[in-house]
């Protein structure tokens, strides 16, 4: 199973918290680290991203940005991830180096077919359960749900929204390549 960890510096209790949350998590070898703090100015994101990319990170694990690709691509992150209503991925790819990882957010199978068409490497999909961390995310979708659209989807596809240690289990069987998530990880 896949585990795809998304940052809040406010949920883990501030920067140097989030920052130690991070290490142990980069030890444990997750698959990727997605930096989410959308309030933060660029300066101020920038910063954030390079004392992440400090770190030890001998199990390889892809950072990516939040909705910065410029960011992403200036501190030599891994890949961004975008919200479902930016730009085409297939746009970004003429301007990205090869290997450079683009996920996009979704919420419905419309949105995933249309991150698959516009050349996304994978989907995050949710909520599936009720969010953690986000109450105000929208209505869960259900394991149904989420099994249908990884059947049609021919990218991979991360569950999010209310997932953990005992539901985790339930979207791989649904047929996600992996996890995602913020209270599970931190």
């Amino acid at each position: 199973m896949k585990r795809y960890y998304i940052t809040d510096r406010n949920h883990a209790g501030g920067i140097d918290r989030l920052l130690e949350i991070i290490r142990r998590r980069l030890a444990e070898g997750i698959d990727l680290l997605q930096v989410r703090e959308k309030d933060l100015s660029g300066r101020q994101l920038t910063a954030l991203v390079e004392r992440i990319l400090s770190l030890p990170n001998s199990e390889g694990t892809q950072i990516l940005v939040n909705g910065r690709t410029d960011i992403a691509l200036a501190t030599g992150c891994g890949g961004v991830h975008l919200p479902g209503n930016s730009i085409a991925p297939s746009v970004l790819r003429s301007i990205v180096p090869k290997g450079f990882l683009i996920g996009v957010s979704c919420h419905t199978a419309a949105e995933v077919a249309c991150a698959d068409d516009e050349g996304a490497d994978f989907a995050v999909y949710g909520p599936v359960f009720p969010p953690i961390s986000k109450a105000s995310y929208g209505c869960a979708k259900g394991l149904e749900d989420l099994a249908v659209v990884c059947r049609t989807a021919s990218l991979p596809v991360y569950a999010l929204g209310g997932i953990t240690i005992e539901n985790a289990p339930l979207c791989i069987g649904a047929g996600a390549a992996g996890i995602a998530g913020i209270s599970i990880f931190q």
